[in-house]
């Protein structure tokens, strides 16, 4: 993460670890265990200071700029911690992403680090199942969040430890056993949600006291936003989530960030806050 006091007008320095290839973290599944145990907090501010003292090496925060990310963004940035900030830019994102992406720089004063797609894996995606092929088949889909989203994402979590998520229990049906922080088999590192038991309500509430930038799509219906041609608006009584790859039939909709092997969400035993 680059970042700068205010009162600066020179060149943004990097805070923390540099970008670097992928060295795997520094904490094995039974030193989790023990680290996860220590991880806790009534807030989501004391959960992530209690991560950043009980995880040794590199944290890595990736941000959609959702709402929930601004918020942990804003808890990241405003107490100075040294955590890792970094968003995935698929190219297919809204206009109204990248300027919330430059509204967070310039509130904040920080450069946030973006991990892109292989340009010759996006090219031979392109080639194989054409520009929109996503909307054909559920494989076709995945295959285009694996090239723009899982491959970059490996890229993003290069040697961190632990990756803290925006995640929350009542985004859907699908995600109602989020736990605070667990063991992430799929990446080798503790994973942390320090908004997990948080509602939507509370977290708008938390980004209108602290004037914290948010996204105007939020506003007009889109409670959760992807990239732009797999997101449309929510209808009334539909979950948060809802509008993320609407096509399709399956109520497990992930792109495969969060989910094992078996393309289930990755779940684990609950750690007491």
């Amino acid at each position: 993460m680059l970042t700068r006091d205010s009162s600066q007008t020179g060149p943004l320095e990097w805070i923390g670890d540099e970008p670097s290839e992928w060295a795997g973290g520094s904490v094995s599944p039974t030193e989790a265990d023990a680290i996860i145990a220590r991880v806790g907090g009534a807030t989501p501010l004391e959960r992530l200071i209690s991560l950043r003292a009980a995880v040794p090496g590199k944290i890595t925060f990736t941000t959609s700029f959702g709402i929930e990310d601004q918020m942990i963004s804003h808890l990241i940035f405003a107490n100075k911690l040294d955590i890792d900030v970094v968003t995935l830019d698929t190219g297919r994102l809204f206009p109204s992403i990248y300027a919330t992406w430059a509204n967070t720089e310039e509130t904040y004063g920080v450069r946030i680090r973006s991990v892109h797609p292989d340009a010759k894996e996006l090219t031979k995606l392109v080639a194989d199942i054409g520009i929109n092929g996503f909307y054909h088949s559920k494989e076709a889909r995945l295959a285009c969040c694996n090239v723009r989203k899982v491959e970059p994402l490996n890229r993003a979590l290069a040697g961190a430890s632990s990756w803290i998520t925006g995640l929350r229990a009542d985004q859907s049906s699908h995600r109602g056993n989020i736990p605070l922080a667990t063991w992430d088999k799929q990446y080798a590192l503790i994973k942390a949600a320090p908004l997990f038991d948080w509602t939507r309500d509370q977290i708008v509430a938390f980004t209108e006291t602290e004037k914290v930038p948010v996204n105007p799509l939020h506003a007009q219906g889109y409670p959760s936003i992807g990239c732009e041609p797999c997101t449309r608006a929510i209808q009334a009584g539909e979950d948060e989530r809802a509008g993320r790859w609407w096509w399709e039939s399956d109520e497990t909709k992930e792109c495969g960030l969060h989910v094992d092997d078996s393309g289930k969400l990755v779940r684990a035993r609950q750690v007491a806050a």
